[in-house]
C-alpha cells in the first residue's frame, strides 16, 4: 500500500453520484422496462444493488440485479494466481432481449469490461449493453468507454484508485494512493 494522496469522494459524494446515475440510467433507457443491472465482482455488485434500490424508489419498480464473475474471462488470469478463486455468476433473469447495465467501481484500462462483455455474451444476446462506473480514471488500453460515470478522476499510472464500500470495506469513500517506488 502506498500513501493516501487525495480523498476523491466521501460517503455523501458517493450517494449523490449514485443518485444522479440512477436518474441518467432511467432517462437514457426511457424508463425501466426490460432493464437489468449486472454488477462486476467485487465492488460493482453493491454499487448495482444501490442503483437498483434508488431506481425502485424513483420508479416504483424492482429492477433485477445480477452478479458477474469474470475470473475465467480475464486476459491476465495466468498472472493473477496459479489457482484463482472463482465465484458464481448469478443472473436472476435471462439476458436475451434485455437492456443490461454493467456496473463497476473503477474504469481503467478497459480489460475488466472486455472480460465482462465476453462473460455476458456467453449468457445470451442482450438488446443492449451499457456501462456504469463510479470512477473513470483514464488510461484505456482498449476502445471502451462508460455510458454513465459518477466522477472522472485523471490519474497517473503510478497512482491507484481505491473504492471502499460499506458492504465490503465497512466504509464509503474513494481515495487515490501514490504507489511506493518499486510497487
Amino acid at each position: 500500500m502506498g500513501k493516501i494522496k487525495a480523498l476523491v469522494m466521501d460517503e455523501e459524494n458517493i450517494r449523490r453520484a449514485l443518485y444522479r446515475l440512477s436518474h441518467e440510467i432511467t432517462e437514457r433507457n426511457k424508463g425501466v422496462e426490460n432493464l437489468i443491472l449486472v454488477g462486476i465482482r467485487t465492488r460493482g455488485v453493491p454499487l448495482a444493488r444501490r442503483l437498483a434500490d434508488l431506481i425502485q424508489q424513483q420508479e416504483g419498480v424492482e429492477i433485477p440485479v445480477g452478479v458477474l464473475d469474470i475470473t475465467f474471462y480475464r486476459d491476465d488470469l495466468s498472472l493473477l494466481s496459479p489457482q484463482p478463486v472463482v465465484h458464481r455468476t448469478e443472473i436472476p433473469v435471462r439476458v436475451n432481449e434485455k437492456k443490461v447495465v454493467l456496473v463497476d467501481d473503477v474504469l481503467y484500462t478497459g480489460r475488466t469490461v472486455r472480460a465482462a462483455l465476453d462473460a455476458l455474451m456467453d449468457l445470451g444476446r442482450p438488446e443492449a449493453i451499457q456501462l456504469a462506473v463510479l470512477i473513470d480514471r483514464g488510461h484505456r488500453e482498449l476502445p471502451i468507454r462508460a455510458d454513465f460515470i459518477g466522477k472522472n478522476v485523471p490519474t497517473s499510472r503510478r497512482e491507484v484508485v481505491h473504492v471502499k464500500l460499506n458492504e465490503v470495506d465497512n466504509e464509503d469513500n474513494v481515495v487515490i494512493e501514490e504507489q511506493e517506488n518499486g510497487a
